[in-house]
């Protein structure tokens, strides 16, 4: 790793370079635009930059994050209520749950049997708790996983595993059945697995009435083809309400480890629910969102866009990002573990690395957060974290002083 190649010289440095400008730490105190705080027992030990306003990328999962703790406790389980109309058809009504995977959708169908139920016309689903226009800041058109339209009633996270041979098309997944939605959609795709998205919201409730029909056959009920979308009708009668088989420490610690966008961002959106029965738009959860960091934390300069770090007009500083790890010391676990001396959270887009959590010094864990807005190497900020569990006296950088 050479200073050069951090700051886009396009040469490397010579053999001869001092050994201080191969310290991954020296490297991120030289960079025009890096920021980094590190503190021992609340007091910063190295501070570059801390103040600014950065874009944080996917270390912004941790404000959504805390601000999830805060509102629902790690013992809360997402809900979904199923109806049973006059016309014998079942409607789903959903309230946002990000974890609605096919485990649960196969749970639902169980339960629906067990209370007598044996025949349906079809299924209705309604994602109606969201509004329908809603455009995540940052997310783009492209069938990445990592760009799925947020719903309020969704399978697999608005996504499908798929593979497509020369015989035809299947899941790529035993939990999973193909039904004709992802079909058509993966009719489409070149030979090979795939993982892609709905792109179009508008699919996402006709995907999940398909395969909560499927399950509900294997489950012994007798479903029709008649499935409709919309909200639940007048008349209908409440037959169950659906908790998900995860907690929220398990929906934060998936949704950190794996960087789920589709999951924060339907946190942020439930977050901005006021409850007054009006379908939840972005505007409203931001300014929420926006409400609840004014009351928790004093701070200025910053901007909450979304809630996974999508979004480049997301502004959040080091030391904005360190008082955010103070209030997450006790779920420190929730973290993804790079080793075991760093717990921390990665944020990558296009020229923007960032990294926040914890690492153990001096037999402590200590917070930390560094944000970088140019192009600098992937693992550079890894190697950071690395450098500030061995290093023993980070003062010495800045000569004892903030850089």
């Amino acid at each position: 790793m050479t200073t050069a190649l951090l700051v886009g010289a396009g040469a490397a440095a010579p053999a001869s370079a001092p050994a201080a400008a191969q310290d991954p730490l020296a490297q991120v105190l030289a960079l025009p635009q890096a920021s980094l705080l590190v503190e021992e027992a609340g007091r910063a030990v190295l501070a570059r930059r801390a103040d600014a306003p950065m874009v944080p990328a996917s270390t912004m999962k941790l404000l959504t994050a805390l601000a999830a703790i805060q509102r629902w406790g790690l013992d809360h389980r997402f809900q979904t209520e199923v109806y049973r109309a006059v016309d014998g058809r079942l409607w789903v009504k959903g309230y946002g749950d990000p974890f609605l995977v096919s485990e649960e959708l196969e749970a639902i169908a169980v339960a629906v049997r067990a209370q007598g139920v044996e025949r349906l016309s079809g299924v209705g689903a309604d994602g109606t708790r969201f509004a329908p226009d809603l455009d995540i800041p940052g997310r783009s058109a492209s069938d990445n996983p990592y760009d799925a339209p947020v719903t309020a009633l969704a399978a697999n996270f608005n996504t499908l595993h798929v593979q497509r041979t020369a015989a035809g098309v299947r899941s790529a997944e035993e939990q999973t059945p193909l039904t004709p939605l992802a079909s058509g959609l993966a009719r489409s795709l070149p030979p090979g697995r795939h993982r892609v998205n709905l792109r179009d919201p508008s699919l996402a409730p006709r995907y999940f009435a398909e395969l909560l029909a499927a399950k509900l056959r294997a489950a012994g009920v007798a479903v029709g083809d008649d499935h409709r979308v919309g909200p639940v009708p007048e008349g209908a009668q409440l037959l169950l309400r659906h908790h998900n088989s995860r907690d929220l420490a398990a929906v934060i610690g998936a949704t950190l480890e794996y960087s789920n966008n589709f999951a924060a961002n339907a946190l942020f959106l439930m977050l901005g629910d006021a409850g007054d029965g009006r379908p939840v738009t972005l505007r409203g959860a931001q300014e929420r969102f926006g409400e609840w960091v004014a009351h928790t934390f004093a701070w200025r300069g910053f901007r909450v866009e979304d809630g996974a770090g999508l979004s480049r007009g997301n502004r959040l500083s080091a030391r904005q990002l360190v008082d955010v790890l103070a209030a997450l010391a006790p779920y420190r676990d929730l973290l993804p573990e790079q080793d075991a001396r760093i717990r921390a959270k990665t944020g990558t887009l296009a020229g923007v690395s960032a990294y926040a959590g914890f690492v153990q010094r001096q037999g402590a864990w200590q917070p930390f957060a560094l944000l970088i807005n140019q192009p600098v190497p992937p693992g550079l900020r890894r190697q950071v974290a690395e450098s500030l569990v061995r290093a023993a006296d980070l003062s010495r950088l800045c000569g004892g002083v903030a850089c």
